[in-house]
């Protein structure tokens, strides 16, 4: 398999959109940028083959004819994440059923059904055309499959493809009867065509919610499945010519709609699309660049991010002078080995027309946006190769698991305010902030190599979860759960014995009642230190089996009742948070595990900046950012290294102001 020689700097190029004499200024202007990369042939589908029988390469030719002998790194798209018009006109079936039961019609884009056998013959001649013709390109560097998947389809083919899935798993209708629970309301069936996808015309009541949750995450994991076969249809196609180049497809981050550890297994190297809003907080991208890190437990790439703004959210704000070029540090830092861009030109028309671009509608390099994207730039190409494929240490790891996520947002009840990335999120943020290095990891990641796991809301326990979180507690390892933990099997059927279920053993605590609060409610706690908090959105009411109390509420008709214990099991311990608490509280609780689980810090010294390491070939790479809004000092470990960006030399006076970034190794 090819390997990466440098980092790649470039993004999305799409010079088809443009007459040809922008192209040799295109190519002019980047270089002074050290654009090395071009992601190219995304949406050219109905450029490519203009009517069924013709295909048209000679543009395409000529584009990967200049962008090799400029040097560029090409990664190239397969362009089947949007179908020609001709298609639609004469084989209307290939079109997806939405949630509302309507057939769609030419447009947008992620509008193929998967399970079209139309789609699929005419997508897996493209990439074979493709990858005949270009797959031994020596500056071909990454197979780009698709773009950004996502989307449901509910059509008779998929009803039909779904039954026989469900038949490969469960094998009987007895079984189907079962795990979904269909005595209730009547719902037996007693032969496979009687099961319907769960949309708005069956159980489905809206996208979010579910008369019966197991058979809407079945059809979840169904519809990942299917676009995923999809993802593999098209990588066999290219392999058919090209043995060689990685491939690829842009992940999404926490997109809820796709198990990513599952499709992260097929793919040769892990892409993700990184689009914070303004007030994202810097917590939230560094876990969702540790997730996409997590899911494939290596480095990735950054397939797009925007140099300045977005156009599609509510408030597409600028990137402050600063902010772009710290962010793609903050990516680097935690596991990126490039960094693109979507758009390198901006486009005059569509509904991107307003998306940032290293080149703006002004048409030159003129620009604050391109000035930071050349600092960016000449930095990283004077880093070469030595920041490539390094690693991430970290001694905690959190559970992410796309089964939870999905059964946990359709249950119908305790509150509709429960979040499960917000869950996942505010315990990363603990150890953002004081600089604690975290991996994210699957329900089935080998637990051994981690001091401390943290599992918020384990509301699904799948086979052999339990067990496996027992055997490693009791040989030495901590365990964090909380609240709405251990309740319900993969069908989302309750785990009868009281709750959380088969972790009861575990944490030594059973949880009688759950109670939700309205926004507008809370609840006063003392921990045992003496710390008063609130707690809010939901609070189990414990009773203490073999574990210790760690605090009590003090208001409420549970007053007395623990809010939070811990349980010594085997040589280790297990740690459950039975409420939403304050920020101060929970930090409490989670300085008493890491003091237990002997959890270090990148950093001894408290800061404010963010600290991340990598690792490679013996040395140790420090990103040092600034993402306050006020200068921070350098912590004296720091004092006498070298910024590797500006070669400066560092001392205890140095002041990082607000979006610098210091690179030093050790």
């Amino acid at each position: 398999m090819k390997k990466m020689k440098r980092m790649l700097h470039g993004g999305d190029y799409n010079p088809n959109q443009w007459e040809k004499e922008v192209w040799k200024e295109d190519m002019r202007i980047f270089k002074d940028a050290a654009i090395n990369s071009a992601t190219i042939n995304v949406f050219s589908w109905a450029k490519i083959q203009p009517s069924e029988e013709v295909y048209y390469f000679d543009e395409l030719d000529e584009i990967i004819e200049m962008l090799t002998k400029e040097n560029y790194d090409i990664v190239l798209g397969t362009s089947t994440a949007a179908l020609p018009a001709w298609m639609f006109k004469k084989y209307p079936e290939v079109g997806r059923v939405d949630f509302d039961g309507r057939q769609h019609r030419f447009g947008h884009r992620h509008n193929a059904c998967p399970h079209s056998l139309v789609y699929q013959k005419y997508a897996t001649r493209l990439v074979e055309k493709l990858a005949e013709r270009y797959g031994d390109n020596p500056q071909l560097s990454i197979w780009h499959i698709n773009n950004e998947y996502g989307g449901e389809c509910y059509c008779e083919k998929c009803e039909k493809a779904f039954r026989v899935w469900l038949q490969n798993k469960y094998k009987t209708i007895e079984a189907v009867n079962k795990a979904w629970n269909l005595e209730f309301w009547g719902h037996t069936v007693y032969e496979w065509d009687e099961i319907v996808v769960p949309n708005a015309l069956g159980d489905g009541m809206d996208a979010n919610n579910s008369a019966f949750a197991g058979l809407s995450v079945d059809y979840r994991r169904f519809m990942s499945d299917s676009l995923l076969d999809n993802f593999k249809m098209e990588k066999a196609a290219i392999r058919k010519y090209d043995q060689e180049t990685p491939i690829t497809t842009n992940l999404m981050g926490t997109f809820k709609g796709l198990d990513y550890f599952k499709w992260a297994k097929e793919m040769d190297i892990v892409s993700w699309d990184n689009y914070p809003s303004y007030n994202t907080p810097w917590s939230k991208t560094a876990m969702t660049h540790d997730l996409m890190r997590g899911v494939k437990n290596r480095s990735f790439m950054l397939m797009e991010q925007t140099p300045s703004q977005q156009n599609w959210q509510p408030y597409n704000s600028l990137k402050k002078p600063g902010q772009m070029r710290a962010q793609s540090y903050q990516t680097i830092a935690h596991g990126a080995d490039t960094i693109q861009y979507f758009q390198l030109r901006r486009s005059v028309g569509g509904c991107e027309k307003f998306h940032g671009a290293v080149i703006e509608h002004v048409g030159t390099e003129n620009t604050r946006v391109f000035r930071e994207v050349s600092q960016l730039g000449h930095e990283m190409q004077s880093l070469g190769d030595s920041l490539l494929e390094a690693n991430n240490p970290a001694e905690v790891g959190i559970i992410f698991d796309w089964d939870n996520y999905w059964a946990l947002e359709y249950t119908s009840g305790p509150n509709k305010d429960l979040s499960y990335v917000d869950q996942i999120h505010q315990y990363y943020q603990y150890f953002y902030e004081r600089n604690i290095a975290v991996d994210m990891i699957s329900v089935d990641a080998d637990f051994s190599k981690y001091k401390v796991v943290v599992a918020p809301v384990l509301y699904m326990i799948k086979d052999q979860m339990a067990e496996n979180l027992e055997a490693y507690v009791e040989k030495g390892g901590t365990f964090v759960t909380t609240f709405m933990s251990g309740i319900v099997d993969q069908s989302d059927n309750v785990l009868l014995g009281g709750y959380p279920g088969p972790l009861r053993k575990l944490t030594g605590v059973w949880a009688e009642e759950i109670d939700a609060l309205a926004p507008e409610q809370k609840n006063n706690i003392q921990l045992a230190s003496g710390q008063k908090g609130e707690t809010f959105l939901l609070s189990d009411i414990l009773h203490l089996e073999t574990a210790e109390s760690l605090g009590e509420y003090t208001s409420n008709f549970y007053k007395g009742c623990p809010v939070a214990t811990k349980n010594h099991f085997g040589k280790g311990q297990a740690f459950y948070v039975g409420a939403q608490m304050d920020t101060d509280s929970l930090a409490e609780i989670l300085d008493q595990v890491c003091y237990d689980g002997d959890v270090k810090k990148v950093v001894d010294e408290k800061t404010n900046l963010e600290i991340t390491r990598r690792q490679k070939d013996g040395k140790d790479f420090y990103f040092i950012l600034n993402f306050t809004t006020e200068d921070q000092k350098l912590p004296e470990t720091f004092d006498g290294s070298t910024d590797l960006l500006k070669n400066e030399r560092l001392s205890v006076e140095t002041v990082l102001q607000p979006y610098d970034v210091v690179l030093v190794t050790k």
